[in-house]
This record gives C-alpha cells, sequence and structure tokens, in this order.
C-alpha cells in the first residue's frame, strides 16, 4: 500500500542557548539575533517515523516548514535524512504568527501540494510548548487527530492503531486516512545523516511559497490572522536563594526537613 505523508516541521532556537534569549520590551516578542538554531526535535522524530512508514511500504515523504529564509537549513537536512520533496512557505506577511494563523498557512500550504494520506507533526515545540498547530491544522483540513503518539500500526489498508501517551499509561486509538499524527519523542531515534544523502539533498530542489501562491487570505495570516495578542511581559527573578544539602542520604533529609521547618514550609 502507498502512503504519501506531509511531514510539518519547525526551525527552533536551539536550546542550549535558551540563557542568552532575550524579551524585546518594546516589541514584547523574543529577541533571537544571534542564537543558533536547528530543527525542532520533535519534529525530526515525526520525520523518522514518516521515513519507517514509507519503507514498510511505499509513496513518498514530504516536508513542510513556514518561516524565514534561512529555514532551508532544516529542509535541507530533511531531504538528506532521506525526504523526497520540500516546501517552504516564506513571505513576510507570515510574519508574527501564532498558532492559529501558522496551522491556517500550513493548511493552505498542504492543500496545495495536493494529495496526501497521512500528516505528521512533532507533538509540540521547544520554543513555545503549546502543541495547538497539529489540532488546529487538522481541524483546517477536516481531518481526525491524536496526539502524544508513540506507537503507529496499520491494521488494514487504510486504517491505524495507534498508541497515544497518557500521564500513567496509554490509551490506544484506531482511525482511518487521511489522518494526523502528533508524534511524541519516545516514538524513535531519528537517523544520523550519511553522506549520500547530503549529496542527494543538494541535487534536490526546495519549492518556495508565498502568500499569494498559496492563496492565502490576508486576514487569516501573520498579525492579522492571530488572535492571540501579548499584552505585557515580565521577566520572573526568584525571591529566595537555593541551596543544595550535602551528606548521607539521611543527614540530607534531616536536613532538609529542619529547613523547610524554619521557612514555614512545615508545621
Amino acid at each position: 500500500m502507498a502512503v504519501d505523508i506531509i511531514v510539518c516541521i519547525k526551525q527552533v532556537p536551539d536550546p542550549v542557548h535558551f540563557s542568552r534569549i532575550s524579551l524585546d520590551p518594546a516589541t514584547k516578542t523574543i529577541t533571537r539575533e544571534g542564537i543558533p538554531v536547528i530543527t525542532n526535535p520533535w519534529d525530526k522524530n515525526a520525520l523518522e517515523e514518516g521515513l519507517r512508514i514509507r519503507e514498510r511500504s511505499s509513496g513518498k515523504v514530504v516536508v513542510l516548514s513556514m518561516g524565514p529564509p534561512q529555514t532551508r537549513k532544516s529542509l535541507e537536512e530533511a531531504l538528506a535524512m532521506g525526504a523526497d520533496e520540500a516546501f517552504l512557505l516564506c513571505d513576510r506577511a507570515f510574519a508574527a504568527s501564532d498558532t492559529l494563523a501558522t496551522a491556517y498557512t500550513l493548511a493552505r500550504g498542504i492543500q496545495k501540494i495536493g494529495h496526501f494520506d497521512l500528516i505528521l507533526c512533532g507533538n509540540e515545540t521547544v520554543d513555545s510548548g503549546t502543541g495547538q498547530v497539529g489540532p488546529q491544522l487538522a481541524q483546517f483540513l477536516g481531518i481526525p487527530c491524536v496526539t502524544s503518539v508513540n506507537e503507529i500500526s496499520f491494521e488494514e489498508e487504510r486504517k491505524l492503531i495507534v498508541k497515544r501517551g497518557l500521564e500513567r499509561g496509554h490509551m490506544k486509538v484506531k482511525l482511518e486516512l487521511p489522518a494526523l499524527l502528533a508524534i511524541g519523542r519516545e516514538i524513535n531515534k531519528p537517523r544520523l545523516i550519511t553522506a549520500f544523502g547530503i549529496m542527494q539533498a543538494a541535487e534536490t530542489d526546495i519549492t518556495v511559497w508565498g502568500c499569494e501562491d498559496i492563496g492565502a487570505e490576508p486576514d487569516s495570516i501573520g498579525v492579522k490572522g492571530s488572535p492571540m495578542r501579548i499584552v505585557a511581559t515580565f521577566q520572573q527573578h526568584p525571591k529566595h536563594k537555593g541551596e543544595i544539602m550535602t551528606g548521607p542520604p539521611e543527614e540530607v533529609v534531616n536536613k532538609t526537613i529542619e529547613k523547610l521547618r524554619e521557612l514555614g514550609g512545615l508545621i
């Protein structure tokens, strides 16, 4: 059975350098200049799962991203991992999109790409962690969605059984294609890029589309299409100095209990 898969990926600031990120008090947005970027880790798990499904069946894996021109680096990495095609939604009009405007833009891009059986994306991103884009994208496309997916199996030709992670266990969900799955980190370990993959990626063009190319409504993208507004920002400063207890376990426990009593945390 051929399964055509679209994997949505996002370029994010490298978590190793999160301490260098600051807030612009005027625009109330994150200042990311000079911060190295990487492909969102959850999205790499989604891509790896898409490649594994293709290897077990057939079809193709297409990667799609929305972002500035430098997002090409993440798409090139996806092609080097084994994706067949790559599309970049790049337009100044997309800037400052919240999750809803982002999901709408991705939906228009997917509709422009055409046929798909399965859409995969990371369950969340390291820079915002909302977990909203996947479900919102599924809503725009009118297809079922399952989040926190840690296992995928095909029961029949067009039917899936997926394992969805919960706080104290998991849930098995049965659904039919087309569908969208938001992938968790536990599902796999993304493959390493090979020299052959890099050469293949260098020979593959990345298609770039703007607002007009995907027929997006101007009032549904960017700032205009984003109902969420940041009205104020503040920096959290710790009120108390931390203290590290050292010594044998029993001694550390006794010290901790005594300190908590001193601070009024225990009666």
